[in-house]
C-alpha cells in the first residue's frame, strides 16, 4: 500500500479530535491503548505531513515540553523557561551548556535529518551529554547502528518503536532521553512522516520505565495517544494565531516587519533585537504593538530580556 501524499501549501486545518478518541486516549489496557493511539495519530497525520511553516514552530513547542520532561527524569532543575532562555538568549558562538544542548536535541527531532539513522551514533550522545567512545563508538553506538539497520523490520510501527526504546533503556538510566527520542523518530519513519513530531516524552510517566513486555507497550501507546491529542490541540491553536498574525493590517510597518512576522511563524521565541534594517527600539515598538493586539505573547513575564512568540 502506498503512503498518503504529503500536504503542500498552507494553511491546512487539522481535523477536530473526535470525542471518542479523546475519551479513549490514555487508556492503559494494551488493546485499547494501541487502538486509540492509532486513531489519535491518524487525526494528527495531516498536520505532521503539512508544509505550513507553522509546523516548524509546532514541533519546537512540542520539543520544549519533551526537553523539560527529560530534564525532570534526570533530576535537573531546568523547566521550560530555563531551557528556552538557554537557546533563545545565547550569543553567537557561545556554548549552549547542558540545558541548551538538550533542547536543541529535541528540536533536532523535528528535522528531516532526524530520520538519517546513519548519523545517530555521532549526533545523539552529544545532545544528551552522554560519553562517546571514540571511533568505534562502544555499546551505545553499536545499538544505535543496529536499530537503524532494523528500520525495515516487520513489526507493526508502534511495537517496533517501543521495542527499540526498551532495547535502548537497557544501556542504563542515562539513556532514557535517547530512548524516547528514538521512539518518536522510529514511529515517524514507520508512518511515512518526513519530519518526526515529539510526542512521547512529555506524556510517559516515570513509573512506566519500570515496566516490561505488554505493560510497557500499553504505557507507551497510552502516552502516544495523549500526546497526539495534545499535539492536535496545540496545532489548532498555533494555526489560529498564525492566521490572525498573517491577516493583521499593520499601520506603518517597519523595515524588518515582514522578516519578523515570518520568523514568528517558525520560531518558538524571539528577542526584540535589531534586524537587518531597523534598530532595537523599532523592534521593541513592533513587538509592543503586536502584543497589545494579542497577536503575539510575551513569554517570560520579565521587564528585561523579554522573549516573544505566538
Amino acid at each position: 500500500m502506498s503512503s498518503p501524499p504529503k500536504s503542500s501549501g498552507f494553511p491546512l486545518p487539522v481535523p477536530a479530535v473526535p470525542r471518542w478518541v479523546r475519551q479513549a486516549a490514555g487508556r492503559e489496557d494494551v488493546e485499547t491503548a494501541v487502538f486509540s493511539a492509532g486513531a489519535a495519530l491518524a487525526v494528527l497525520d495531516p498536520a505532521a505531513r503539512c508544509e505550513d511553516p507553522v509546523g516548524t514552530l509546532w514541533r519546537k513547542r512540542l520539543a520544549l515540553g519533551a526537553a523539560a520532561a527529560v530534564a525532570r527524569l534526570e533530576g535537573r532543575r531546568e523547566g521550560e523557561a530555563q531551557l528556552r532562555d538557554a537557546v533563545a538568549l545565547r550569543r553567537a558562538g557561545e556554548d549552549l551548556g547542558p540545558a541548551g544542548r538538550l533542547l536543541m536535541g529535541w528540536q533536532a527531532l523535528g528535522e528531516a535529518r532526524a530520520l538519517r539513522s546513519v548519523e545517530w551514533p555521532a549526533r545523539l550522545p552529544g545532545f544528551f551529554d552522554l560519553p562517546t567512545a571514540g571511533r568505534g563508538g562502544g555499546p551505545g553506538a553499536e545499538l544505535l547502528r543496529n536499530i537503524g539497520a532494523r528500520l525495515a523490520g516487520r513489526s507493526p510501527p508502534l511495537r517496533f518503536a517501543v521495542e527499540a526504546a526498551r532495547d535502548t533503556l537497557a544501556l542504563g538510566p542515562a539513556w532514557r532521553g535517547v530512548a524516547l527520542w528514538l521512539a518518536d523518530a522510529l514511529l515517524a519513519r514507520a508512518l511515512g512522516w518526513e519530519r518526526p513530531v515529539p510526542l512521547l516524552a512529555a506524556h510517559l510517566p516515570r513509573a512506566a520505565f519500570r515496566l516490561e513486555g505488554e505493560a510497557w507497550v500499553a504505557a507507551c501507546a497510552a502516552a502516544w495517544g495523549r500526546g497526539a491529542v495534545a499535539a492536535a490541540d496545540l496545532h489548532g491553536d498555533l494555526q489560529r494565531r498564525a492566521d490572525a498574525l498573517r491577516a493583521a493590517p499593520l499601520r506603518r510597518p517597519g523595515k524588518d516587519t515582514a522578516a519578523i512576522i515570518a520568523a514568528l511563524l517558525t520560531e518558538d521565541a524571539l528577542a526584540a533585537q535589531a534586524g537587518a534594517k531597523a534598530s532595537d527600539r523599532a523592534a521593541r515598538r513592533l513587538f509592543d504593538r503586536l502584543t497589545a493586539r494579542s497577536l503575539v505573547r510575551e513569554l517570560t513575564g520579565r521587564p528585561t530580556f523579554r522573549l516573544y512568540g505566538l
